[in-house]
């Protein structure tokens, strides 16, 4: 069974059980109904406490998990390989291919990164569930996190910061924000589409490099809206290069060229982490063709974070 401790900083002296986990330790509050059920779930010295008992400094509060156990797939050839970038006791990182996705559809019985990172799991000895903390589309790449826990699951998202690069078609300059809400195409259950009454979307860009017709951008997200770089670059008319579902050709490239570059985060366990994944070949292609140097990727950093940082005050 999964625990956590927590030491009460002096700030919250006095504050109720309560108020801290969900406050500085981030646990929602479905989670902290749920550790009131498990035996000795929130603990301090060895004595039960409940949500509405007060706390002292120096403290230290133990949250018992509940046990969490999912159906485990079978693979008739061998589990596919799980490619890892980072892992600690809270969090894996891994790098996700294209084709690949996130949970099964009717019909496809193995193969998804839920089937293959379970697998993974109990492969080396872990019983954890499957939380991925966001969504790549099928044919977008790079990095995935994916909380080992119900506490992970819910403490890690708030850190998260992801960079992603993209080949946008047509020429373009400098560095914007698109601040422009996204929601479900009226007719259509899957494309998204700019609206006034969708939820709050909001893409920071860079340009990186411009060659042959295309430019490199690096995004960062301040939302993770479905298709949100997408339809927010295919909004100011330069749609993903392969992404001929918002108005790009596929005549370079058999995907929309979308990578998730880096995420940066803060792991229960690890602490703050910063993990990249290396470009796929077909990227990588696809910059060779318009000779673009895949150097040119990790110049500019500063200047982006900086605007994404002033933007916010």
């Amino acid at each position: 069974m999964r625990e956590y401790s927590f030491k009460v900083p002096e700030r919250y002296d006095g504050v109720r059980v309560r108020g801290f986990l969900r406050g500085a330790c981030r646990v929602s509050a479905r989670l902290l109904a749920q550790c009131k059920r498990v035996e000795h779930g929130i603990t301090a010295g060895g004595t039960q406490r409940i949500a509405t008992d007060y706390l002292h400094a120096g403290e230290v509060l133990k949250l018992r998990l509940p046990e969490e156990q999912e159906h485990l797939p079978v693979h008739p050839n061998g589990a596919p390989p799980l490619s890892v970038l980072y892992e600690d006791a809270s969090v894996l990182a891994a790098d996700k291919p294209s084709q690949m996705i996130i949970y099964a559809r009717a019909g496809q019985l193995t193969g998804t990164l839920r089937d293959v990172a379970l697998t993974y799991f109990a492969e080396h000895g872990e019983t954890s569930a499957f939380h991925p903390l966001y969504r790549l589309d099928r044919d977008t790449t790079g990095v995935m996190l994916l909380a080992k826990d119900c506490y992970a699951a819910s403490a890690i998202p708030p850190t998260v910061r992801k960079t992603y690069l993209a080949v946008c078609e047509g020429t373009f300059t400098g560095q914007g924000t698109v601040d422009k809400p996204i929601g479900p195409a009226e007719g259509n259950k899957v494309r998204q589409c700019i609206h006034a009454e969708g939820r709050p979307a909001v893409t920071h860009w860079q340009v990186l490099a411009t060659s042959e017709g295309h430019t490199l951008v690096r995004c960062i997200l301040e939302t993770g809206r479905t298709h949100q770089i997408r339809v927010h670059m295919a909004s100011l008319g330069h749609p993903l290069a392969g992404d001929d579902f918002y108005g790009g050709s596929r005549c370079l490239t058999g995907r929309q060229a979308l990578h998730c570059r880096s995420a940066q985060f803060c792991s229960p366990c690890g602490g703050e982490q910063m993990v990249t994944a290396p470009l796929p070949a077909d990227f990588l292609q696809l910059l060779h063709t318009l000779k673009i140097n895949p150097e040119k990727i990790d110049e500019l950093k500063s200047e982006i974070y900086g605007t994404i940082e002033s933007n916010r005050l």
